[in-house]
């Protein structure tokens, strides 16, 4: 799979996204270490915080599948600017993905490639719950 495809998978997959509040609807397309795709898009509740993004969504649903290993997501949203993941999407993304590179597309035709390392730099992990406890 080509990022291109990939990132032509987040658009379609945005067509199912379910935002009936913001009128943001994002596509996210999560590639496993083995080739497949597991598309999503963001899911809205009138009570906010309920609402979930397209990352978490497709991350959520391949760790429910089985799979373990990701290489790359894609993510697009139409608007003025890439459509970066959120604090909660790159904090989960850093628990359960190694080295994951993400395709952000704003327009169906183009994408900025970034690393989640450069997105998330020093995330928390296992790593700050290792210490004595009384």
């Amino acid at each position: 799979m080509t990022d291109e495809d990939l990132v032509a998978a987040a658009w379609r997959a945005r067509d199912f996204a379910q935002a009936p509040y913001s009128k943001f609807r994002v596509g996210a397309a999560l590639l496993t270490e083995n080739g497949e795709v597991i598309r999503s898009g963001n899911v809205e509740s009138s009570s906010y915080g309920l609402s979930i993004c397209a990352e978490r969504v497709a991350l959520f649903s391949a760790l429910a599948a089985g799979h373990q290993q990701f290489t790359c997501l894609a993510i697009a949203a139409e608007g003025p600017l890439e459509p970066y993941p959120c604090g909660a999407c790159l904090q989960i993304l850093s628990d359960y993905t190694q080295g994951l590179v993400i395709l952000l597309s704003r327009t169906p035709s183009k994408f900025t490639v970034k690393t989640l390392k450069e997105l998330l730099p020093c995330p928390f992990g296992n790593k700050h719950l290792e210490f004595p406890r009384s």
